[in-house]
């Protein structure tokens, strides 16, 4: 076995075991990370197929900027796992089943429609250049058309989800920038007319003084 089978069984090894966890982790925050991971093992299996350019797309694209925001959003959140997992274990084997079948179809496809064998050698010129200008050159010239059908498709993806985000709620308070300036030195300041005098407090009546207790003496006069 030479070294590049090797770290290919070790690559997928770990990828298929990341997989697994994504769906079998008690905590979102955990899938999340092991979806990282996943993603890396697939970046180091481009790699060894000397697919550069995809390996180094699915490490900034997805691993830098999408997972991180599903992360962050999962941290955010805090979702209930319990209550989302329930039913999981009645349904594993039904979802393991519908999963053979497409692992098996996609494996069908993959098969008939990309033989290493029956593909033409390339060029020693096309060699030299590398596979990231290949791409792009093939990108822009002949699937332009098709670029650009998805660049739209984004373009109105992203304007729906900002879009939704931006709807009217009347439990939330905010201030709209329009109304700042508008508003006047009148409206920000208004005088009231009060006395230039303030009136004192009004005194608080003396307490009336202790009545004479018995048998003792009377002011001015004789014993009682």
């Amino acid at each position: 076995m030479t070294t590049t089978s090797a770290l290919f069984y070790l690559f997928s090894a770990v990828l298929l075991f990341a997989g697994a966890r994504v769906i079998t982790a008690r905590s979102t925050v955990y899938a999340a990370l092991y979806l990282v991971l996943a993603f890396g093992n697939a970046a180091a299996l481009w790699l060894l197929l000397r697919a550069e350019f995809l390996a180094v797309a699915l490490v900034l694209v997805y691993v830098g900027a999408v997972m991180v925001l599903f992360l962050f959003v999962v941290m955010m959140l805090d979702f209930n796992t319990d209550r989302l997992r329930e039913g999981f274990w009645k349904h594993l084997p039904l979802a393991g089943l519908v999963g053979a079948v497409i692992a098996l179809e996609m494996a069908f496809v993959l098969i008939r429609g990309f033989d290493v064998r029956s593909a033409p050698a390339m060029a020693d010129a096309a060699v030299k250049v590398g596979n990231t200008k290949l791409l792009g050159v093939a990108i822009y010239t002949q699937y332009l058309y098709p670029l650009q059908v998805a660049a739209v498709l984004l373009l109105v993806a992203i304007i729906a989800a900002i879009s939704l985000t931006l709807r009217r709620r009347k439990d939330s308070r905010y201030i709209d920038p329009a109304d700042q300036v508008k508003v006047r030195k009148a409206d920000r300041l208004r005088i009231v007319p009060m006395q230039p005098v303030v009136e004192p407090p009004p005194v608080p009546p003396a307490a009336a003084a202790p009545a004479p207790a018995a048998g003792s003496a009377a002011p001015g006069g004789a014993k009682a």
